[in-house]
């Protein structure tokens, strides 16, 4: 069966995208979620367990608070409140703490960090997943049940300020509200006043039950300068004066009412040493919660540690409270230190309705819910609470009934635990049949476009799929025999939820043959290149021309980056992986050199199959190879003055010295950031730089890699270029020093800190005008004038741009990486690349390995909180979000963008000097 390049590769695509999908949803599992409160409707409470004797208590019992005040603060590390931190800049909150009526908490939080999240999980209990990460930047109205909608329900009227991300969350449930964005990190103190300057008013009122403030500018700090910096004893000391006001306020309220009230201080998520969140390090999981009341009585000499809790136990926490019922996806669990002053029935009454709520939801998302100890824990204890129900309701005062009480008491709280953990650990299984099924299918199809590429590319562009034959048809039914048979296995054995199995019987025997098939073909290719001899020939075409050693260390680099994405360690120490890789190809560069320099000879042949296979093949005029045939043979193409033999003198030593130059240059860059998991922690040069102590140090860094920037940029520029280069790089400088990040030579210290909006714009007028001019001279090549010299130099300047354009919005301790990805690409172009003469397949793929390791040169690794979100508001005022997303973009991810427009900008300067050499051969072929 025969079919064309395009047909086949539509095909192809189609199966990705069903294998990306299938094991996109097996590893985002599926949520816990409770189907009987769907819509939020009314459910009536479950009775008071009793044995024999008949309970009256069938109601949810009243709310414990008047009023419950919540005060959420972006960012709240438990360091900073039970830490040193929160004696030196939190006092009054620090004696709340140790002697006032309080109960303090450290409440881990679960990935993702990110704000929405983790919003999601405090009113919900439920366990948001990682596609909420995507959600976090429009939030979507939460559907499921909740805090805020029961209390809404139940005549609540709620009062927000703050953070306009529960605006969207809940819309239409405040009764009054004010948002601010979010996203907008260059603003610390407007983004707090506008929730403070409400504060005076609505406290005074009496017309609300529950207030809820959101703070963001303790985050915002964190994003812009990091945990140490001496903003944070500001904010922390501006937090503890606010929580401070609104408990007097509420005291002074309980005085007249006889009522508690209830105060929560709380975080939402932590923050990382370098001043992000969205990861899973214990700086960022480990928030703050602190529960505030008259009702939490203290005796003199009670001192109460911070107790380690979910952050999810906080939604069931706030429901008995406030007298609602527990949201339904809840799988947090009550914090008992809050009902502990209460009588003994009312605590087993709140532990059995909690116990209920999620031994429900065990039994809808656990198909085996009865083998799990927790449900085994709930059913005993219930029986006990009902023994205990019938002797309280005989009158029976004894010590039985109170030794009775505690040990119903502790089961509960062991079942409650043991439930909350089952529910947590269900949403963390992954679907691992779906993953492996999708994995194989995507697999599959990369074989056989990888195999199938020769023909593809011919000048018939069609390819042969043996689709009738008797030996495909036989592997064909034996394969789909096996995998249905391992199908039918794996889906009756399975103990949890499988999405595939599922699925009809129909649809997965059709995926059954679509793998069974795709295997077949991926066989059948194999067998016709090893029948051919092809299968070592590194191009088909030419079967004498082999691998050489550096093609089979690309190759094998290549898949074996691959393959050790399969493990999460791996993954967590990518860097590790590109280091490794960078550091031998510079290796085998340098064997590669010496042996071309000291060992001529042998190399002959090898030599000429480069210059065969250089960049001459990759030139498009080789259209017309009738024409100009004779200019392809290897000894008129070794007369162009790049070749290796050359080279004389100081440019040899060069060559020759050039791949220890550049792993020189990596191990510094090593030295620069910490990141990964492992490590994230130790010290580097980039703290060093950082620290207040050393900011001369960083000027000087700075201004010196500036300089060094526009040396290795302005050699191909054009004279306008060239200008605005100079002018948009002492902007940058000017930007740096206008918000204290370093100093002009005459300055002693930066107290005159201000946002550098209008330094920012500055630079972003010339990156602009670089960009325009290089557009420019592109379009013109394109459209007016066939002129490979005019849009190499536009090329060139639209490159120019984006290295202008990461100079500002690279932090200045991070500078050098701009510099040495710059000189390494001039060293690698000028003596490497052009004496070696490698094909344009060896450099993209070694364009591709520096621009993955100069990803984590920056600082940066596949946990989110290394994203620096402060960048993508340099040059803004306001929060506008197609830009800041395209500029905290580019800043991530400028390492492989940079390298990936050098890559496109060298070859095109390449097809350019052929065509001039072409141009030059016809001439002396005429003569």
């Amino acid at each position: 069966m025969r079919l064309r390049s395009g047909t086949f590769a539509a095909c192809c695509v189609v199966i990705e995208v069903l294998g990306v999908a299938l094991f996109l949803r097996g590893f985002f599992p599926t949520p816990v979620r409770s189907s009987s409160r769907t819509e939020h409707q009314a459910e009536p409470p479950a009775p008071e367990p009793s044995a024999g004797a008949s309970s009256n208590w069938t109601k949810l019992p009243p709310p414990l608070f008047r009023k419950v005040v919540i005060m959420l603060i972006d960012g709240l590390r438990d360091d900073f409140v039970f830490g040193s931190k929160g004696v030196k800049f939190m006092p009054y909150t620090t004696y709340l703490v140790e002697k006032g009526a309080s109960h303090s908490f450290v409440a881990e939080a679960k990935l993702p960090t990110v704000t929405m999240p983790r919003i999601k999980a405090l009113m919900t209990g439920s366990l948001p997943g990682f596609i909420d990460v995507v959600r976090n930047l429009n939030s979507p109205a939460v559907l499921e049940d909740n805090v805020i909608t029961q209390a809404e329900a139940a005549g609540k009227r709620i009062i927000f300020y703050g953070d306009e991300t529960w605006v969207k969350l809940f819309p239409r449930h405040f009764v009054e509200y004010d948002g601010t964005t979010s996203f907008f990190v260059s603003d610390y103190t407007e983004v707090d006043d506008n929730v403070t300057r409400h504060l005076d008013k609505v406290l005074k009122r009496g017309d609300w039950d529950v207030l809820i403030l959101h703070y963001l500018g303790l985050d915002h700090i964190g994003h812009v300068s990091g945990p140490s910096s001496p903003l944070i004893g500001h904010k922390l000391r501006e937090m503890d004066s606010i929580l401070m006001k609104i408990h007097t306020s509420l005291l002074s309220e309980e005085r007249e009412t006889l009522v508690p009230n209830l105060l929560v201080l709380c975080g939402d998520h932590g923050m990382s040493e370098t001043g992000g969140h969205g990861a899973s390090s214990v700086e960022e999981l480990n928030t703050a919660l602190i529960l505030i009341s008259s009702a939490f009585e203290r005796k003199p000499g009670d001192i109460r540690r911070p107790k380690h809790v979910q952050q999810t136990d906080l939604a069931a926490t706030l429901a008995i409270g406030l007298g609602l019922p527990i949201p339904g996806n809840s799988v947090g669990s009550l914090l008992f230190p809050t009902v502990e002053g209460r009588p003994v029935r009312e605590q087993l009454r709140f532990l059995h309705l909690n116990a209920v709520q999620l031994s429900k939801l065990l039994q809808e998302n656990v198909p085996s819910y009865t083998k799990e100890p927790g449900f085994e824990q709930f059913k005993m204890s219930e029986r006990l609470h009902g023994n205990w129900i019938r002797l309280y309701l005989e009158e029976n005062n004894s010590e039985v009934l109170f030794n009775l009480g505690a040990k119903v008491r502790r089961q509960y709280l062991d079942a409650l635990r043991t439930l909350s953990l089952s529910l947590s650990r269900q949403v963390a299984q992954y679907d691992i049949y779906s993953m492996l099924v999708g994995t194989v299918m995507v697999l599959e199809v990369l074989a056989l476009l990888l195999l199938s590429i020769p023909q593809a590319l011919s000048s018939k562009a069609e390819l042969e799929v043996p689709l009738w034959s008797p030996a495909f048809s036989l592997l064909f039914y034996l394969m789909f025999l096996v995998l249905s048979a391992l199908h039918v296995i794996v889906c009756t054995s399975a103990e949890s939820s499988c999405y595939f199995c599922g699925l009809s019987w129909l649809t997965a025997g059709g995926v059954m043959a679509l793998i069974s098939a795709l295997l077949c073909a991926v066989v059948s290719a194999l067998a016709k290149m090893f029948a051919a001899g092809k299968f070592l020939s590194k191009n088909p075409a030419h079967p004498k021309a082999r691998w050489s050693e550096l093609d089979v260390l690309i190759l094998l680099g290549t898949m074996g980056h691959v393959l050790s994405l399969g493990a999460s360690s791996f993954i967590e120490e990518e860097h590790q992986t590109w280091y490794f890789l960078i550091n031998t190809l510079c290796l085998a560069l340098c064997h590669e050199i010496y042996r071309n320099c000291f060992l001529r000879d042998d190399c002959e042949p090898q030599q000429c199959s480069h210059v065969e296979e250089g960049f001459v093949s990759t030139a498009p005029a080789l259209q017309d190879r009738s024409i100009h045939c004779n200019m392809l043979e290897p000894h008129r193409v070794s007369k162009d003055p790049t070749s290796l033999d050359t080279l004389r003198g100081c440019e040899k030593w060069m060559v020759l010295a050039s791949p220890w130059v550049i792993l020189t240059c990596c191990r510094l860059l090593r030295s620069l950031n910490q990141t990964g998991v492992q490590w994230a922690h130790r010290p580097d040069l980039g703290h060093w730089l950082t620290s207040s102590d050393h900011k001369a140090a960083l000027s000087l860094l700075a201004a010196l890699s500036l300089i060094v920037i526009f040396a290795l940029v302005q050699r191909r520029c054009s004279l306008t270029s060239k200008i605005a280069m100079a002018l948009g790089l002492l902007g940058v400088y000017c930007y740096r020093a206008a918000i204290g990040n370093v100093l002009f030579p005459w300055q002693q210290d930066s107290k005159d800190i201000s946002k550098g909006v209008i330094e920012a714009r500055f630079v972003h007028v010339f990156v602009l005008g670089i960009l325009f001019t290089g557009t420019k001279d592109l379009l013109k090549s394109q459209v007016i004038a066939a002129d490979f010299t005019i849009k190499t130099v536009g090329l060139w300047e639209i490159y120019s741009g984006l290295v202008l354009l990461a100079a500002l919005l690279f932090r200045p301790h991070n500078l050098p990486v701009l510099v040495f990805s710059l000189f390494i690409q001039t060293v690698m172009t000028q003596f490497i690349w052009k004496p070696l003469r490698h094909d344009a397949a060896e450099i993209t793929i070694m364009h591709y390995w520096f621009g993955q390791a100069f990803f984590y040169f920056q600082g940066n690794s596949n946990n989110i909180a290394t994203v620096d979100v402060s960048a993508g508001f340099v040059g803004l005022d306001t929060y506008m979000e197609v830009p800041a997303m395209f500029l905290t973009a580019f800043a991530t991810f400028a390492g492989p963008v940079l390298w990936a427009s050098h890559l496109v900008s060298f070859l095109s300067s390449e097809t350019s000097r052929w065509h001039q050499h072409n141009k030059e051969e016809t001439l002396a072929c005429c003569l």
